[in-house]
């Protein structure tokens, strides 16, 4: 943590006067992972904010590799077609062709920063398989840490540039408007102020909502908060239905569960039954290596009918603890050997497909705003996701992000500022216990396998829990992405990817688009420059 910044404290501000304001003058980038820190190095020039510190995040807990079409016998079209077939239909073509294309180039972009990939004896790039390639193709760091490295060469970068600044511990609370356009964002600073940051450009690259669900994989800030500030201001939101539940995570009380590579089941680890018999070669004739949505439901299954699921990974080599670091020592952890024990499993909410809707370039609806990861709908990952096709997401498109800000070159708002009232009235008041019922809501109504009744008593409880969560800056943002999720689940009638009906349990032709929300804005106060007290 940086000198002078604290975690926050958030504090009701019923008073205009104690916003200040930061006249940033270079574009704001809203996360600090993989895609905002790809952002960031391709601007070269911007203001980075993270809820975080430095050292925490999402990204860096990626066990998963980065998928790159280097292999001989592997192209960018097999590519596209894998990341196609995996999509449920709603995967945008162009879209995946200009991704896996750029794949190589980002690799070579990695190594050139310093990054240090996993090689084999030979010296060459060790490329490994996960569920839905046809090819080895999948770049890994230090076997499972590969998050880890990538924000790690990243951040040293950006360090580097001194046209980049970082700042830590300041939540992003909500875009601030200025004739019809992105003008900047409000947040809250480590010290509990509130600071109007104005920009000629906002990016949001906050990631996903796994912390939305009881069981995930996801941090607590990962609770899709770059959605709800674009959803506030009245910005497109895509697709926010389509959840991904990772099938492999160690079923434990743990808050998040760690998360169990598919890279394990890429090298031989299978899935086993309380009597140690494998059952995925019934449900699927890739087996183990199903895509994720098929095995995480195979799963579910047997989990919601009392019985247990195990990965069995036994009978890979000795030398696991170098391979596979991180699931190695996760394990021992929890009291597990996995060269000689089951690992018990469950399904997680782990990546979500939706997002703010963007265009090729990672433009949003709102003139000036801009997003790119996991935060932002692409059109790559349609319906479901192909592993390790998220780090490349982000890799790529960040760096789109960046160009397109170059090329549109906008121009520091000017005029009177718009602000959501929400933001101005919220408080710290830890509703923790509805928090929590809110968690477990999306859990058990819409997680791995939904119905109708089911998905309308969560709006309905919902609505019992909005007294105790809108005045709340966590409760708010999760209490705005259950209701975008769970209402846009309702409306698919049909399964599709990662979003399942029990009562619809087969895809339907009419269903075959994409699902666009277009909230109303947030009720907003007009104020000029000199209402503010002036910046840092």
């Amino acid at each position: 943590m940086k000198p002078g910044h604290k975690k926050p404290n958030v504090k009701a501000h019923a008073r205009l006067g104690e916003i200040r304001v930061l006249e940033a003058g270079v574009p704001v980038v809203i996360g600090s992972g993989v895609a905002g820190l790809t952002a960031a190095l391709g601007l070269d020039e911007c203001l980075v904010l993270t809820r975080t510190g430095r050292e925490e995040g999402a990204s860096r807990l990626a066990q998963g590799g980065v998928a790159a079409a280097i292999g001989e016998e592997d192209s960018p079209r097999l590519h596209a077609e894998d990341t196609m077939t995996v999509s449920g239909g709603l995967g945008e073509r162009p879209v995946a062709d200009l991704v896996t294309a750029a794949a190589p180039e980002r690799i070579e972009w990695l190594l050139e920063l310093g990054a240090q990939f996993d090689r084999g004896p030979d010296g060459i790039l060790a490329l490994g398989r996960e569920a839905g390639h046809r090819r080895h193709r999948i770049v890994h760091a230090e076997g499972d840490a590969t998050g880890a490295e990538l924000v790690r060469i990243l951040q040293r970068a950006a360090s580097r540039r001194r046209g980049i600044r970082i700042r830590e511990y300041a939540t992003a609370l909500d875009l601030i408007r200025c004739s019809s356009r992105a003008a900047g964002v409000l947040a809250l600073t480590g010290e509990g102020e509130l600071l109007a940051v104005l920009a000629p450009a906002v990016v949001i690259a906050t990631g996903g909502l796994g912390f939305l669900y009881a069981r995930t994989t996801d941090p607590p800030e990962v609770m899709g908060d770059g959605l709800a500030l674009a959803g506030r201001a009245g910005v497109t939101i895509a697709d926010p239905e389509f959840v991904q539940f990772h099938p492999t995570a160690l079923r434990s009380r743990l808050d998040p569960m760690p998360l169990i590579t598919e890279a394990l089941r890429g090298a031989g680890a299978a899935l086993v039954d309380r009597e140690g018999n494998r059952f995925m070669a019934a449900e699927h004739p890739d087996g183990e290596l199903a895509p994720r949505d098929i095995v995480a439901r195979a799963i579910w299954r047997r989990l919601a009918t009392g019985g247990e699921v195990f990965l069995d990974a036994t009978g890979i080599e000795s030398a696991f603890p170098g391979r596979f670091p991180t699931v190695f020592a996760a394990a021992a952890a929890a009291g597990f050997d996995p060269r000689r024990d089951l690992l018990p499993v469950s399904p997680v909410a782990h990546f979500h497909m939706g997002g703010v809707l963007v265009d090729a370039d990672g433009r949003a609806s709102l003139s000036g705003l801009y997003a790119c990861g996991e935060a932002a709908a692409t059109g790559l990952h349609g319906a479901n996701r192909l592993a390790s096709n998220s780090l490349l997401e982000g890799l790529v498109f960040g760096a789109r992000v960046a160009l397109a800000i170059k090329q549109d070159c906008p121009r520091p708002p000017s005029g009177p500022l718009e602000f959501p009232a929400e933001a101005l009235e919220a408080a710290d008041r830890k509703p923790q216990a509805a928090i929590r019922a809110l968690r477990e809501t999306m859990w058990e109504k819409v997680g791995v396998v939904r119905d109708g009744p089911g998905l309308r008593a969560a709006l309905a409880r919902f609505d019992e829990l909005e007294e105790e969560l809108a005045g709340d800056v966590r409760g708010r943002t999760l209490l705005f992405v259950a209701r975008c999720v769970t209402a846009s689940a309702l409306r698919r009638c049909e399964s599709r990817g990662g979003h399942f009906r029990s009562d619809y349990p087969e895809p339907r032709p009419e269903w075959a688009t994409h699902t666009l929300l277009q909230p109303e804005p947030v009720p907003a106060i007009r104020l000029k420059r000199r209402d503010l007290k002036r910046g840092e």
